[in-house]
């Protein structure tokens, strides 16, 4: 009754209380998100869904808990009532691109490529530096029978991030593209690296990487055929085993893995006149910045990041600086001169802090699992 006739002198302020019951439904809300993700990594999508809507109830223009629902739903093969949440999901923030992208792999499970597509280019159109929707896109060009396409989304995705080389390597998505030069040349890049990181048998390649034993030899062949690998042979008690190494030339650009210590860790690190290579790219990369040289910069940017040339050396010695150079390569090749033009003192800034870290000389770190 107090409400109506005033105030008792212990009641609260209206606007005190409305920020009390605005916090409380907030933590209740996040309380039951934070359970549904609890269900989820056990497995328990039923009780995950619960959770979510029990979330919902509290605040239906809750986004993340929209999106953790449809995808607890496509676990669970329910594909249909997943799309329905992602939906609702972008009625509320039509630019979440992690919604776009969940709601593009549901339309892949029900063989909808054309919309899978679709939401996956929207996806990216709103985070163009997502790895995973370039890789999604890749798959499902591909599928489509857009193989020219898939190949090129799959090289986007591998720039980003290439550990999505070895996954693709085994992925059966790109099945129609495996015979494709571009796709070979991928296989090629995991085994070279295999065999960089101390995995220098076929049988260790094919454990390591899932790519089927013939892919390996082939790619094997073409890598001796190119002057990169050098067949050896040692001695067992079952008679003489091939094993692979880098020539000489390749070795001393890139570096290799070696066990060194009593515990055989594994240490990587780039040789010196690599490092005088990667100086020289990053001068000309800053010479083209400043001449506004658009694709003479792409040019040097690539080289510092394609693992074929001095990509993986930069990501062994220098991960930071290698993903710096990536994400401006994608804003490059997205928008253009009118990026280069606005962004010269930037990246120039940028390109000459990167070669005076290279300068300091080689930096030894545990190679990657």
């Amino acid at each position: 009754m107090g409400r109506f006739f005033g105030k008792g002198k212990d009641e609260a302020p209206a606007d005190a209380q409305e920020r009390q019951d605005y916090t409380d439904a907030d933590f209740q809300k996040r309380d039951l998100f934070k359970k549904g993700i609890n269900h989820m990594s056990n497995d328990k999508m039923l009780d995950a869904i619960r959770s979510f809507e029990l979330a919902l109830r509290v605040d239906p223009q809750y986004v993340d808990a929209w999106i953790k629902k449809g995808y607890s739903h496509f676990h669970l093969g329910e594909y249909t009532v997943a799309t329905s949440a992602y939906d609702r999901a972008l009625e509320i923030d039509v630019n979440n691109a992690e919604a776009w992208n969940l709601k593009g792999l549901a339309y892949y499970k029900l063989n909808n490529y054309e919309k899978a597509i679709d939401c996956c280019e929207k996806s990216i159109d709103i985070d163009p530096n997502d790895g995973m929707a370039w890789y999604n896109r890749a798959c499902y060009m591909t599928l489509s029978g857009k193989v020219d396409e898939g190949l090129e989304a799959l090289k986007r995705s591998i720039e980003i991030d290439i550990a999505n080389a070895r996954k693709a390597v085994k992925d059966r998505d790109f099945e129609n593209a495996r015979a494709e030069e571009g796709f070979r040349r991928i296989i090629e890049v995991v085994v070279l690296e295999s065999i960089r990181q101390g995995y220098d048998y076929v049988g260790k390649i094919v454990w390591v990487t899932g790519i089927d034993k013939i892919e390996v030899e082939d790619a094997i062949m073409r890598l001796s055929m190119k002057g990169l690998l050098t067949r050896r042979e040692k001695r067992n008690i079952t008679g003489l085993e091939e094993y692979y190494e880098l020539t000489k030339d390749i070795a001393d650009k890139v570096g290799v893995t070696k066990k060194v210590g009593l515990f055989n860790k594994k240490e990587v690190s780039a040789p010196m006149q690599q490092l005088k290579d990667i100086s020289e790219v990053l001068g000309r990369a800053k010479d083209s910045i400043e001449r506004g040289d658009l694709e003479a910069t792409k040019q040097a940017f690539d080289e510092l990041i394609n693992p074929a040339k001095h990509g993986s050396a930069m990501i062994e010695q220098f991960f930071e600086e290698h993903r710096d150079l990536r994400l401006a390569q994608i804003r490059l090749r997205d928008k253009g001169q009118e990026y280069l033009n606005a962004n010269k003192s930037a990246l120039s800034e940028m390109v000459t802090r990167i070669d005076m870290i290279v300068r300091k000389g080689p930096v030894t770190k545990p190679a990657k699992d």
